[in-house]
Parts: structure tokens; sequence; C-alpha cells
């Protein structure tokens, strides 16, 4: 004891020259530089301790090279900025994260999960994605041949003509009611090459029905629609192509089924 005390004095002694508050509790070990009451081996106004068996260092704020900082059982700090790079060997924990800016690359070696305390969406680590609500896209892409709960048939367009001209829409439709009266003409728009259409015409009183020159017929014969009232035909037909080369419908007909 004499001797820890001897040579806490003769530290004492050289800093005191420096003409700082010093207090030495040889019953303590203690030394205490701005203060008169140590609380420790070493303390430096209220700022500073040191204690020589534990090891410990405590301050508001500690600044230069932090290599080999560690703690038991954990170190609380508040924010970091690193410009290197920051390895986290077990669980990286976030209370609140509102934006993650990833300039590179995110790696999630077993998968990601989104929703708390729920999980609504899964991306898994083999490339699936598992949604428990409603997935909207702009488009879909790849084999749908396994996809369920999906209503597909054809649908309808219905239109009336009266003594004038009647564009059938063939981009929005592939089955064409057309209710003809008087002297009529039907036409198209739109359309996808390869699709087929049928066209049902229905005579409401007198009705001469006649076709642009997009549709074709075998041996350029257009057929002659039955023109009494509630004479019914079927013209059915597939689009050869479309675009600024002129539409081509490749067409035959069945007529006069009253």
């Amino acid at each position: 004891m004499a001797s820890n005390a001897s040579t806490l004095a003769s530290f004492a002694t050289g800093i005191g020259t420096q003409g700082a508050v010093l207090q030495v509790d040889n019953a303590t070990q203690s030394i205490g530089i701005g203060t008169d009451n140590p609380q420790a081996m070493l303390q430096v106004g209220t700022s500073i301790t040191m204690e020589g068996n534990l090891g410990i260092i405590t301050a508001t704020t500690f600044s230069g090279d932090a290599t080999g900082l560690s703690g038991s059982p954990d170190i609380v700090v508040g924010t970091i900025t690193a410009s290197g790079s920051v390895s986290v060997g077990g669980t990286l924990t976030y209370e609140d994260v509102t934006n993650v800016d990833a300039v590179g690359l995110i790696t999630a070696r077993s998968g990601i999960n989104i929703g708390s305390p729920g999980i609504a969406a899964t991306l898994t680590a083999d490339g699936g994605a598992i949604y428990s609500g409603i997935v909207t896209a702009s488009s879909y892409r790849g084999d749908g041949s396994q996809l369920t709960g999906i209503s597909v048939g054809l649908t309808t367009e219905a239109i009336t003509v009266s003594s004038g001209t009647g564009t059938l829409n063939l981009t929005d439709a592939q089955d064409h009611k057309v209710t003809a009266t008087g002297t009529c003409t039907i036409t198209v728009t739109g359309g996808t090459e390869a699709d087929s259409h049928t066209v049902r015409i229905i005579n409401s009183g007198i009705a001469t029905v006649g076709f642009s020159t997009y549709f074709l017929f075998p041996s350029g014969a257009t057929p002659t629609l039955p023109t009494a009232d509630g004479a019914i035909s079927l013209i059915s037909f597939t689009v050869n192509r479309v675009g600024a080369a002129g539409t081509q419908l490749l067409s035959g007909a069945s007529v006069n089924y009253s």
C-alpha cells in the first residue's frame, strides 16, 4: 500500500508543476485533478475517471482512433457514420426505417419478409414471391399455364347501323352483332394479325348490307346477303394483316338463317 501511495504522490507532484488543482488521497490511493474529492484511482474534473484494476475509462465524449473498441455486454451509441465498410456478425435490428437508399446491390441470403406484425409478402431465396394481397402490374410475361381463378371468353360488341357505315372495333371484341336497317356498309378498325372474329348480321326491316374493301372473300366474290326483315347472316374472318399497308380480312359467309 505504501509503495502505491508513494507512486501516486510522485505522479501528482509531476502534474502539480502545471498549476492544476490537485488532490492526493493516500488512503484510497486516488488522485484528483480539478476536484478535491476523487472518486476513482484517477479523476480529472467530472469528465474523466480511470480505474486501474478494472480498466474503465468514462468520458462525455471520445475523439480519435477507436480501433479495438469493445464492451460487455453492450456498447450503446447514437449515430454511426462510416466512410468504409460496416460488418455485423450477428443480427442487425432496425427499430424504425423510413428510407433505405442502396447505391449498389442488396443481397438477402434467406429471403425478404415484408409486413409486421403479419407477413404481407415474402421474397424467397430461390426467386419465388408469395403475396397475401392483390398483385397489380402494367403487364405480365411468361408461362401462365398454372394460373387458376381466371375467366377468359369472347367479348361481344353490339352496334346498330341505319342507312350508313358501321365500324367494328376488332381490338375490343371478337364477336360482333350488327343490327342493320336500310343500305349499310360494314368496315373495321384496329385488330391484331391472326385474330379470328365473327359478325352476326340481323336485318331490322329491309336491309341491304355490303362490306368495305378490307374484307376479302374467296375468288373475290362478295356474298349477297338476304334483304328481308328478320334475316340472319354470319360472316367469319381472320385478320391477315393490319397497318399502313392496309387491313386484310380473310372472310367467309354463311347467309340466310331466317
